[in-house]
């Protein structure tokens, strides 16, 4: 098993796959889009299957596939599965928008994913045109009942709030989890098939970010995890510019590098963007 300096288990990796996105949420990326990646820079797919092999042989058994957007990176159903096939990895999720699900459920289940996260701060359709600059919210609703169907469960839905989730947007994701459970026979906590994370805006350059309400994202002595990025960074933490090249280092010592220089806590990150590092 891995352990950082702080005597922290590392057995969470976030795989950033792309950079590119289909929205332009408002917290971010600016309007007019951003420099993207050239392809060459991107890992492979051999490269991510690799280097998570790596990962899982010292001690990660937790894998997230994240983006930008994640649906949008062609294949990615093929490196899910061939994620899926690695023994030790017990749980593999997805961080998505939505947009794509529909059309993708049936086949990311099938190919080995086990759970996902779909981001939705609001649930009025002029609200969330306004916030992801032009998301429609049917494809969302859609690719919630299509993960439901698919068996992607429970279904975590990632809502952002200023402050806290008493915000009105907030609120009415909240009210919507509560009619979707309302079908379960038993009504506790265990059974509900769809649940809310409010997580309150971050910024990385002024290090502003909290704990997760509802998840544990954000609870520094807690941290477990580690991030690649969609160009081969192992990044020990999020709000910290440290970075260690797959392509520079192998798979194992930038791996090795990140552990040993994982930080106590979170700072500010003056290189990074949410959207290239999968938040």
């Amino acid at each position: 098993m891995m352990c950082d300096p702080l005597k922290r288990a590392i057995t969470y990796l976030r795989i950033s796959v792309t950079d590119r996105c289909n929205l332009r949420c408002t917290y971010c990326m600016p309007p007019e889009g951003v420099p993207l990646v050239d392809h060459s820079e991107i890992l492979t797919f051999d490269e991510i299957e690799e280097f998570t092999r790596v990962a899982v042989l010292k001690g990660v058994n937790k894998v997230r596939i994240t983006g930008g957007e994640p649906l949008v990176r062609r294949g990615i159903t093929e490196l899910v599965r061939r994620l899926a096939s690695i023994k030790g990895v017990t749980d593999l999720s997805m961080t998505t928008n939505g947009q794509l699900l529909s059309q993708l459920a049936g086949e990311l289940a099938e190919a080995g994913l086990m759970r996902i996260n779909i981001s939705l701060d609001t649930t009025d359709p002029d609200k969330y045109r306004e916030i992801t600059r032009g998301g429609d919210i049917n494809r969302v609703f859609e690719g919630i009942e299509a993960a439901k169907s698919a068996g992607l469960i429970p279904i975590k839905l990632n809502c952002v709030v200023k402050s806290d989730r008493k915000e009105p947007d907030a609120e009415s994701v909240k009210r919507y989890v509560e009619e979707k459970n309302q079908g379960n026979e038993s009504g506790d906590e265990g059974s509900r098939w769809i649940e809310v994370r409010y997580i309150k805006m971050m910024d990385l350059h002024t290090g502003s970010f909290g704990i997760v309400d509802g998840g544990d994202g954000g609870d520094c002595p807690r941290c477990n995890r580690i991030r690649l990025t969609a160009n081969g960074l192992v990044k020990p933490c999020l709000f910290n510019d440290l970075g260690y090249s797959v392509r520079e280092y192998g798979f194992a010592k930038a791996l090795d590098l990140a552990i040993m220089n994982k930080p106590e806590k979170g700072s500010h990150n003056d290189t990074g963007k949410f959207y290239n590092i999968g938040g």
